[in-house]
């Protein structure tokens, strides 16, 4: 769902860089008072699962389209909505700027759209309250918590991703774009971004239920003492299992993925080289809003994108591939130890 700079007119843009910054501000600001010392390393290797997840597009069967994870709703119900935005947003700018994924004038809306809805949304109205909830009362209490995740985790996905989806046609259509008419573009948005949303509910739910087995404690709105359930593992062998997964994802599993594009590329230029529809059948060279800042923003991205599109620039080798993973999990999980640094750094000095 990263969208390019030419479907974002200027002013529209510099919005959602206003609103996702003050999501950020607000974000930051909260984390400082976050006293919990285990969602350092944990947010340090979920984001760079995330990374890896994220390059990894699997099929949507008979559509011609892929999709790939987002991550807002497994970081939120890590790490919290604050940390997990924060995570998204160091997750989405990394894959800008080195990677030339999405645009860089319309990063402020794929954070939005992508990060905000997962970790805010999907946080306060879905996961909270389900967590919460008397569900499976009368289940012992481990399986009914295995459930409500199960199904907070599904229903987050499906939720946060049609947001977010919906959103990018709302953009689409304030900027202006008079090639993407808001009833055809949301009848092609909206049903891909269900069954992406499906496929990221499951995963998600699978990745939370390890982590509930082996450290419930790292799951938010849990309570262990009242569900009395012991951890199988320690902290350590729980962050050294998801750090040599998301390697193990990144480095070697995002060989496999879907050329397929993914659901917002495949509703405007469809996939018919494979035999599927047109969608929008915009031109791929030739589309959306040019504009200065769009120009400008390419060359910006252009200079600091080393590895564009996780690839060595002009080569085809697989390598480029897996050295894009590594490396991009790699920064991804610096900056957000760097950040959790900062923000004890920041406490302490207020404190004192």
């Amino acid at each position: 769902m990263h969208m390019a700079d030419a479907l974002l007119a200027p002013a529209v843009a510099a919005t959602m860089y206003v609103a996702s910054g003050t999501a950020t501000g607000v974000s930051a600001f909260q984390l400082r008072k976050d006293e919990n010392t285990q969602k350092l390393p944990t947010m340090a290797v979920t984001a760079a699962l995330v990374f890896a997840g994220q390059m990894i597009n699997y099929t949507v069967p008979g559509t011609g389209s892929s999709g790939h994870l987002c991550g807002g709703m497994m970081l939120s119900a890590l790490l919290g909505p604050q940390a997990g935005f924060l995570s998204m947003v160091v997750i989405l700018t990394i894959q800008c700027l080195f990677f030339a994924d999405g645009g860089l004038m319309a990063l402020g809306a794929n954070c939005w759209n992508m990060a905000f809805y997962g970790c805010f949304v999907g946080y306060f109205l879905i996961w909270r309250p389900i967590m919460h909830s008397n569900m499976f009362s009368k289940m012992e209490a481990k399986a009914a918590t295995g459930l409500k995740i199960m199904i907070a985790s599904i229903v987050g996905c499906v939720v946060t991703l049609q947001l977010g989806a919906f959103s990018v046609v709302l953009e689409t259509s304030v900027s202006g774009i008079t090639d993407l008419p808001f009833g055809a573009f949301v009848a092609l948005m909206q049903p891909i971004h269900l069954a992406i949303g499906l496929v990221e509910g499951l995963i998600t739910s699978a990745v939370l239920i390890f982590v509930y087995e082996a450290r419930p404690e790292l799951l938010q709105e849990i309570d262990v003492n009242k569900i009395g359930i012991n951890a199988r593992s320690s902290l350590k062998t729980t962050i050294i299992i998801i750090a040599c997964v998301a390697a193990v994802v990144g480095g070697g599993l995002s060989l496999l993925a879907s050329s397929n594009p993914d659901g917002l590329e495949w509703a405007l230029f469809g996939n018919e080289e494979e035999g599927y529809s047109a969608n929008m059948a915009l031109d791929e060279d030739n589309f959306g809003i040019a504009s200065s800042v769009a120009y400008s923003a390419a060359g910006v991205q252009e200079k600091t994108s080393f590895l564009p599109d996780y690839a060595f620039s002009n080569s085809d080798s697989a390598v480029g591939t897996t050295v894009s993973g590594i490396v991009g999990s790699a920064m991804v999980a610096s900056v957000a130890l760097f950040i959790c640094f900062a923000g004890r750094f920041f406490r302490v000095k207020k404190q004192q």
